[in-house]
């Protein structure tokens, strides 16, 4: 692994710096005051704030850092979107309302459509003009992306689709979506898929919040009824689906690998902070064992994250071993929250945000937590990816890759 910056690379480091001291407020310390300011995907408020954040760092020429110039990017080699990210966490911006549309959408419109759709999408979801969700998972069709039954039927230059989505996050809110149905149920279930891209404010969608044990409601349900999408909005050929799902796929495991909300470095300072019935909970030799098992794993994502950084910077593409971070600290963050609550004792079942320790920050994350264990593929999911693709252990037997959707048992689909 290679830890240095080039010459290059340095200067742009400092570049960045400059920006983020000039626009944004240090975090360092000042975690409550995160965690009340910036409340990530929960209101319009933050959203207004997120798009004013966002315009100001595309005007700066710090968004889309790999993209190409006529998309509105800097065409630099990836490792520099990597630094500015490192740069970017240690500063209060807000998070969560750009990542699906930047980290996952725009990647897959990059890849599979024409020149004038990126050039007339990409700039306004760059300067977070323009919102973006991600239309796959369905109530039957979680981790098994293939076994969904939305439809999209062809009926001359469009397609009309009629089913449900769930869980999308940011829906009320999408300008855009991208879209996975399946267009030929006669057809294995991976091969009976056609993938689009869609405006959220076309007739016939209808969207419902989800609310959340945690109080927060930026889950959604999405409805389809005769929903008509131009053929032209098509990625990727038809029943080729699957694969430009797994392009997007990718991406989000990339995207999704780090971990919001409580880190090591909260959980250290509340054992620093509150008392046990023996003294302070830092001196407490249980207490430093736990604190020195969070921290091995944090530092082995951080290494883990390092190689990446070196793949990048030499300009390689990072394969399935991304599936590593989001393996560990999914699991890990529910960790913390739960050993912080443990930590406050009685105070730990404390949700205000006024007067709850950290702003009820370990309350909320403990609540939230297994759906990180859940978005972007199940802990399964990810051990067998890491397994077959990464191990090269033999694959699991998949008796449905062959067989016609329609024909598959219920329970299969």
């Amino acid at each position: 692994m290679d830890f240095d910056d080039t010459r290059e690379e340095a200067a742009f480091r400092a570049e960045a710096r400059a920006f983020l001291a000039a626009n944004a407020e240090d975090k360092r310390g000042a975690f409550e005051t995160w965690q009340s300011r910036y409340p990530g995907r929960e209101g319009w408020d933050g959203l207004e704030r997120a798009k004013e954040f966002q315009g100001q760092k595309a005007g700066a020429g710090l968004a889309g850092l790999a993209w190409p110039v006529e998309w509105g990017g800097r065409a630099l080699p990836p490792i520099y979107q990597v630094i500015y990210a490192q740069e970017e966490s240690r500063y209060l911006v807000p998070h969560g309302y750009f990542e699906i549309g930047l980290g996952m959408c725009m990647p897959t419109l990059f890849a599979y459509g024409t020149e004038e759709q990126k050039r007339r999408l990409a700039p306004a979801a760059l300067r977070g003009e323009e919102v973006w969700c991600q239309l796959f998972s369905e109530p039957g069709a979680g981790s098994d992306l293939a076994g969904l039954r939305t439809r999209a039927v062809r009926d001359g230059e469009d397609w009309v689709v009629n089913g449900q989505k769930i869980w999308t996050s940011g829906a009320h809110w999408a300008d855009w979506a991208i879209l996975v149905a399946r267009s030929d149920p006669q057809a294995a279930k991976h091969k009976g898929l056609t993938f689009f891209f869609l405006s959220m404010k076309s007739p016939g969608i209808e969207t419902r919040r989800i609310k959340q044990i945690s109080g927060a409601s930026h889950f959604n349900e999405v409805y389809f009824a005769d929903v008509r999408i131009p053929d032209r909005q098509r990625l990727g050929a038809v029943g080729g689906g699957w694969g430009v799902a797994i392009t997007t796929l990718m991406n989000e495991r990339l995207a999704s690998g780090d971990l919001r909300g409580p880190d090591f470095e909260e959980v250290f300072a509340l054992a620093r902070r509150v008392s046990l019935e023996d003294g302070p909970a830092i001196a407490n030799a249980a207490v430093r064992e736990r604190l020195a098992d969070l921290y091995v794993r944090t530092q082995g994502v951080r290494l883990t994250r390092f190689r990446t950084m070196t793949a990048l910077s030499r300009g390689e593409t990072p394969g399935p071993e991304n599936s590593i971070g989001k393996l560990v600290n999914a699991p890990k963050a529910q960790e913390i929250a739960s050993f912080a609550m443990d930590l406050l004792d009685i105070g730990g079942v404390v949700m205000d945000k006024e007067i709850a320790p950290m702003r009820a920050a370990f309350q909320e994350a403990l609540l939230t937590s297994p759906g990180g264990r859940i978005a972007a593929g199940t802990d399964e999911i990810l051990r067998n990816i890491i397994a077959e693709r990464v191990l090269g252990l033999p694959p699991d037997v998949r008796v449905d890759r062959d067989v016609p959707f329609d024909q598959l048992p219920t329970g299969a689909r």
